[in-house]
């Protein structure tokens, strides 16, 4: 049905879904810190994939709906995609959200965080792997990369919780002019303030449910009404849900990462984004199951070309977070500004490897 619409009434249709996705995705950021602080989960191993899935429900319906509607293009495009884009989004935290004369990786600074990179890194690193196995080596609808994925993600969530208690380092790896306060105190501000307006927990259990629930049902409208778009403009399903799809996908990454740094939670900010980023590759797995067909093995050039950007763009950042620049150029850090420069090489790159014969 929406393939018969036109153009106008997709692109309406494409931006209310997309304004969908940031009302709840606040809603679903700011109930997500209410039930990890009320049911205990803090910085447990569950909070962490509470945190994960939540702010990734927009990608999860794309995958999941792409990969039942057999567009496993669009769905590897908007994973991969995703990352790229998504990193882009500290650029935009650190050029409006950020205030004074020290850009946001100079606050930031964390060693905890520079092994978060190093995860995304990892599961970057095994997705590639994954497109050089045979299509054929697939047994009961699961494939071995995407579960070395999941294996790796859940180790490495279990060692960063273990590194946010103590790492044998000065300081436990925290500079000593880093951010004021402890990292996830923005977390506590908001379980602070929902406590004072007398939302109960099961009140926030429900809102979490509904916004999870208007979240997943914009992101399937969003990948509908995106194919069709794509569709009509001549774009290919990989460059669009590499672009256009993927930002649509990251803005509640963006509207709870500038909460985060107005509250001078940098470095909350900072792994919210590769929190993000590592869990994303994890969606190749029910993409597998779903779809029925080995994805991986399946992926353009233009899908190995986005891991390696984002691959080189995490780095850039994890560079950042060692070095702490302390210049801002037009609001931004060297590595912000490199960021930004690199990524729309990248892009003007996509575009030249799609249009490859």
């Amino acid at each position: 049905m929406l393939s018969a619409s036109p153009v106008w009434l997709l692109v309406v249709i494409f931006l209310g879904a997309a304004g969908a996705i940031w009302i709840a995705g606040i809603q679903l950021a700011d109930q997500t810190d209410v039930l990890t602080i009320r049911l205990g989960l803090g910085s447990a191993l569950g909070g962490l994939i509470l945190l994960a899935i939540a702010t990734n429900l927009p990608e999860l319906a794309i995958v999941v709906s792409a990969s039942v509607s057999g567009n496993v293009g669009v769905a590897v495009g908007n994973i991969l995609g995703g990352i790229a884009i998504q990193t882009v989004v500290l650029v935009a935290l650190d050029a409006f959200g950020v205030r004074g004369v020290r850009p946001l990786t100079y606050r930031a600074a964390s060693l905890v965080l520079v092994l978060e990179a190093a995860l995304v890194v990892a599961v970057l690193a095994i997705a590639i792997g994954g497109t050089q196995m045979p299509g054929t080596l697939i047994t009961v609808r699961l494939t071995p990369a995407p579960v070395l994925i999941l294996i790796v993600w859940v180790l490495g969530l279990l060692l960063l919780q273990r590194a946010e208690r103590s790492l044998p380092w000065h300081e436990s790896g925290q500079p000593p002019d880093g951010q004021e306060r402890p990292r996830g105190h923005c977390t506590d501000m908001t379980e602070q303030r929902a406590t004072a307006q007398g939302i109960s927990t099961r009140r926030s259990a429900v809102v979490f449910g509904v916004a999870a629930a208007v979240t997943l049902i914009a992101g399937v409208v969003l990948e509908r009404a995106g194919d069709a778009i794509a569709d009509h403009i001549g774009l290919s399903g990989v460059l669009f849900g590499a672009t256009v799809l993927a930002a649509a996908t990251s803005l509640p990454e963006l509207s709870t990462g500038l909460r985060s740094v107005r509250h001078g939670d940098y470095q909350l900010a900072v792994s919210d984004i590769f929190g993000g980023n590592a869990f994303l590759p994890v969606l190749f797995l029910p993409a597998t199951l779903l779809s029925g067909h080995a994805v991986l093995p399946a992926a353009q050039r233009t899908d190995i070309y986005l891991t390696a950007l984002g691959i080189v763009l995490t780095l850039i950042y994890a560079a950042g977070l060692l070095f702490r620049p302390r210049r801002r150029i037009a609001r931004l850090g060297v590595d912000s500004l490199t960021v930004l420069i690199v990524y729309g090489l990248g892009m003007i790159g996509l575009f030249t490897v799609s249009n490859m014969g």
